[in-house]
């Protein structure tokens, strides 16, 4: 059945299959919407270097060395890091008045248990504590000089470098903040997360998977290494130091070891001489330093730019 409009035209009364019709568009419509929004959002979309969890596939690991070393170095770079004198150091190291407060508690808790022998264990190592403090505020010190006498002398600007993380490596990092200067912090990925210290430039510092990427950034700008007491950490950025130098594949740079009592006591470098292990001449790699002149002097002396030999 049909009815008339006011024209006179006849129309269809209940045309049931033009509103099946719609349906059917719309529905198409929202299955092209929700099939583009799959493909725009499908990994297989997304650009190679977006892509997520495929650069942590085994084969793509020299990808990922690649833009370790280049991520680092284009930063750098662009922030004019051209000379550092690198500081390494027990991260366990305190502050003087966190060391201090520290024994305060203990010296507190003895007030009522005298003779509590777990407590007088906890104070003679809070005593330790407060001695390695020392470090602590040597290495500041230093910092803040390298910072201001680098741009008033003859050297060229130098920046503090470290591995970012506390101890001793806070110390040098707060030391050349107090002096305006910037300084670099390389941290790396720990099964026990070592977190930035809060004294870095917010542009320098890096976090490193790979521990070989970061030691290239330790020396590939280092006019200086200076090494503060400290653990297996610090050993291992010593010796390969030592090891590379004396091999030549990175051109000689001061290697100053801070505390000679501490390194003395430590290593017997001696006896790896009379043993033949090393030449005499490789004692020389090396000296051995116990106040901030003598350092700075040493690293004034020796300003010559060194780079990793790359062949």
């Amino acid at each position: 059945m049909s009815y008339s409009d006011q024209s006179g035209d006849t129309m269809p009364k209940n045309d049931k299959s033009s509103c099946s019709s719609s349906a059917d568009g719309k529905q198409e419509s929202s299955k092209a919407d929700e099939s583009s929004w799959l493909q725009l959002n499908s990994p297989s979309y997304r650009l190679a270097y977006d892509g997520g969890n495929i650069l942590k596939r085994d084969e793509l690991r020299p990808v990922r060395l690649m833009l370790e070393f280049n991520t680092a170095d284009s930063k750098l770079e662009a922030q004019g890091i051209d000379h550092t004198v690198v500081i390494f150091g027990s991260a366990r190291v305190m502050d003087p008045e966190t060391a201090e407060n520290a024994r305060a508690e203990v010296e507190k808790e003895l007030e009522f248990t005298p003779d509590h022998p777990e407590l007088l264990q906890k104070l003679s190592q809070a005593n330790i504590k407060v001695r390695q403090a020392q470090h602590y505020e040597q290495a500041r010190k230093l910092a803040a000089v390298i910072v201001e006498r680098s741009v008033c002398e003859e050297c060229p600007v130098l920046h503090v470098l470290t591995g970012g993380g506390p101890g001793i490596m806070e110390g040098a990092n707060r030391g050349a903040l107090d002096k305006g200067g910037k300084s670099v912090g390389l941290n790396i990925e720990l099964p026990h997360e070592q977190s930035p210290n809060a004294y870095l430039s917010s542009e320098l510092y890096f976090s490193f998977h790979y521990f070989a990427m970061r030691k290239m950034h330790f020396l590939l700008r280092a006019q200086a290494l200076v090494v503060f007491p400290g653990g297996f950490g610090t050993l291992d950025e010593l010796f390969e130091t030592l090891t590379l130098v004396q091999i030549h594949k990175v051109e000689p740079l001061p290697i100053l070891l801070f505390g000679r009592d501490y390194w003395t006591k430590l290593v017997n470098f001696e006896f790896l001489v009379e043993e033949g292990m090393i030449s005499p001449s490789d004692l020389d790699l090396f000296r051995f330093v116990d106040s901030i002149e003598e350092a700075w002097e040493i690293i004034r002396q020796n300003n010559c730019p060194h780079r990793i030999a790359r062949e």
